[in-house]
């Protein structure tokens, strides 16, 4: 084929592609394209700009692809932090810690470590005075978080010599699963038995109780802990550093400007396959009902149509909804701020070597920001109160917000009541101290993105496999200082209703589906026990519905045992029709716990204690498979101390033993929790 190639081309050497005509239409369209490109470039070249201090004086362009260690080096740095985070807490903490290295003479920069090849953790030692430092969340059973579970499996599987690599661990988790801080835990003590040297004792987050009380008690013992091991002497200022250049546009064009977008320009109109976490699918809300009978709480019954969107989900997985913040609360915070909100703008990170070039989508509107990117309703953490209080005109608001941000016991305690207990986000703060007035790009540096929600899908993809069902309770109460607060996804959902006129268009939501380890048993005649009081029954729903239809096909299928509880039959028995009927055609067995219905409180765990003998015959002597959803804190522990007693009394185990029994139970997938704080 290449010597015929080459033939062909020897044929038609002398032979002319282009007349003189050809040659003049085209030098005439190639003037007309670089026309339109500068008439572009000349308008975006109007806009207001700040001159604001960088993070770090490297401006390297980045070759490097993934080589954190090259990046490291061209730009002068020697702390790198990594960070696993599924909620974006573990990415904020590192990048906190990275931005303050420069005050302990250690540039820094951020890490996923996702996006580079973790095997060059063995050439740090080719960095002086280096330090890796991993802020990692624990999420699931024990699990790291997606874009961290290839480093993990790399530390589980791999050998690597480590020696010479510094190193300091801080964990996130929450106190109320079984596998506390596992993820942290494990990769400091891995690290160490690779040889590499801890800097800083491991440091373990709480996120049950304040996390971020946790994170500065731990950063207390770091720093000093770092200047010790180097021999650093002097710190740096204590100075405010901005990781962000502003850029205001005045002539722009609209096609180039982000309006909600997750990642990728106009995604959310022009959609294409496949949909994920930076490309959610827009459904349509085909069905919003109300599930509570009576009472004042709602509970919202929420199908999504998927139909053509080429998205398959398993029974057990999760939906996750990307909603936006309430148009009330971002015109009282621009009017706080004193912005145009209209007004469109760029961030640019002043750190040319970052991967992360902005906080978000840009060129954006500050409308835009505050309504879909920034999370402006959860309470703001200590690190965004220091940087408030330089905005204060008030003495003692500016005094008030560095005790807060402080390590002091009255510090730490002012914050847990002032921001924690009395529930304030920015807009009560700059509502509550009117002297303090930030420019809004710096509150737009220091917010924390807005996260989407997740939801147990609740029906069967056997039997709804073109729709996706859930199942949310509505937030919404009174916080301690007389304020409404709003669930920002729940509160959103509500006001979501298909139309009552088939021909006008179904409201539009962005999902993406994310895989769950909480699955159905492989084979049907496998028995399950379901334990899910309230919004617990979610998952559950769609495990019976599917195992209704095999049922009616004619498929031996084991016994599937549900324990649900609500309050009242009366007000929040949800899904009850539904329930009964697998009653009643010998699908189902349940067992209800009404709470308030009766003076002593009864509750699905008091309902379990007295079927001792049926679970231990399903986990015990037929290898069924037992599943809890719902309330981690209580319920969920409960039921783990009820099931670790039944199996000592039935198993004629000792203590040690019952434990090894139930571990072996959820090794084997046999022991299932979808379980929330």
């Amino acid at each position: 084929m290449e010597v015929e190639a080459d033939i062909g081309a020897e044929s038609m050497k002398d032979e002319s592609f282009f007349g003189p005509l050809d040659i003049l239409l085209i030098t005439a369209l190639l003037g007309i394209a670089a026309w339109w490109f500068m008439k572009d470039k000349k308008k975006d070249s109007a806009y207001k700009s700040y001159t604001i201090q960088p993070t770090a004086l490297g401006s390297t362009t980045d070759t490097s692809g993934n080589s954190f260690i090259k990046k490291l080096k061209t730009s002068g740095r020697s702390l790198v932090a990594f960070y696993g985070s599924q909620t974006g807490t573990g990415e904020e903490f590192a990048g906190r810690l990275a931005k303050e290295g420069v005050r302990y003479q250690m540039k820094g920069m951020v890490a996923d470590p996702e996006e580079y090849d973790m095997g060059e953790l063995i050439n740090m030692k080719e960095i002086p005075n280096s330090l890796a430092v991993f802020c990692l969340a624990t999420y699931g059973e024990g699990d790291p978080t997606d874009n961290a579970m290839d480093f993990y499996e790399w530390l589980q599987n791999g050998s690597a010599d480590l020696t010479g690599l510094n190193y300091a661990v801080f964990g996130l988790g929450n106190k109320t699963y079984e596998h506390y801080n596992a993820v942290g835990i494990y990769v400091d003590q891995r690290l160490e038995e690779l040889g590499a040297t801890r800097v800083c004792e491991l440091g373990l987050g709480d996120d049950d109780a304040n996390i971020e009380d946790d994170f500065i008690t731990w950063k207390d013992k770091f720093w000093p802990s770092v200047c010790d091991y180097f021999g650093i002497e002097t710190m740096g200022e204590d100075v405010s550093i901005r990781q962000y250049q502003l850029v205001e546009h005045t002539e722009i064009n609209n096609d180039r400007v982000y309006s909600g977008e997750v990642a990728r320009l106009h995604s959310l109109k022009n959609q294409r396959p496949p949909f994920d976490v930076k490309n959610p699918y827009l459904a349509p809300i085909t069905v919003n009902k109300e599930l509570h009978k009576a009472g004042n709480r709602s509970c919202m019954h929420i199908e999504f149509n998927i139909e053509g969107s080429r998205m398959r989900y398993d029974t057990g997985d999760h939906c996750a909804v990307y909603a936006k913040n309430d148009d009330e609360n971002v015109e009282k915070l621009g009017k706080l701020l004193g912005v145009n909100l209209d007004t469109l703008f760029t961030l640019t990170n002043t750190d040319e070597d970052s991967s992360k070039k902005h906080p978000f989508p840009c060129p954006t509107s500050y409308r835009t920001a505050l309504t879909y990117y920034l999370d402006i309703t959860s309470n703001p953490r200590t690190h965004i109160l220091k940087e408030l209080s330089e905005y204060c005109s008030n003495p003692e608001e500016q005094s008030k917000l560095k005790s807060m941000a402080s390590t002091s016991p009255e510090g730490k305690q002012l914050y847990n009541s002032w921001i924690i207990q009395d529930n304030r986000n920015i807009v009560h703060i700059l509502e509550d101290m009117p002297s303090c007035k930030p420019p809004i790009d710096h509150i737009c540096e220091l917010l924390p993105r807005l996260q989407c929600r997740y939801y147990s899908i609740s029906s069967s993809s056997k039997l709804h496999p073109t729709t996706v069902h859930i199942t949310a309770v509505r937030v919404e109460y009174k916080t301690p200082t007389g304020r409404l607060n709003k669930g920002v996804a729940t509160c959103w959902l509500a006001d979501k209703k298909p139309p009552t006129q088939p021909e006008l268009p179904s409201p539009l939501v962005p999902i993406f589906i994310r895989k769950s380890q909480f699955k159905l048993p492989t084979r049907p005649q496998t028995p399950i026990i379901m334990i899910g009081p309230g919004t617990g029954l979610a998952p559950f729903r769609g495990f019976i519905q599917e195992r209704d239809l095999y049922r009616k096909e004619g498929k031996p299928v084991g016994d599937t045992i549900l324990y649900f509880g609500c309050r009242k039959r009366s007000e929040d028995y949800i899904y009850q029709e539904e329930l009964e009927e697998y009653v009643a055609n010998g699908t189902l067995k349940l067992y209800v716990a009404f709470s308030r219905e009766q003076e002593q409180k009864q509750y699905v765990t008091h309902l379990l204690e007295k079927n001792k003998d049926e679970l231990w015959n399903v986990i015990g002597e037929n290898n069924g498979h037992l599943y809890v959803c719902g309330d981690a804190k209580n319920m969920a522990r409960d039921v783990h101390n009820i099931v670790v007693s039944v199996i000592k009394e039935k198993g004629n185990m000792e203590e040690a033993q019952a434990n090894t029994y139930l571990k072996k139970m959820e090794a084997q997938k046999r022991y299932s929790a979808d379980v929330w704080s």
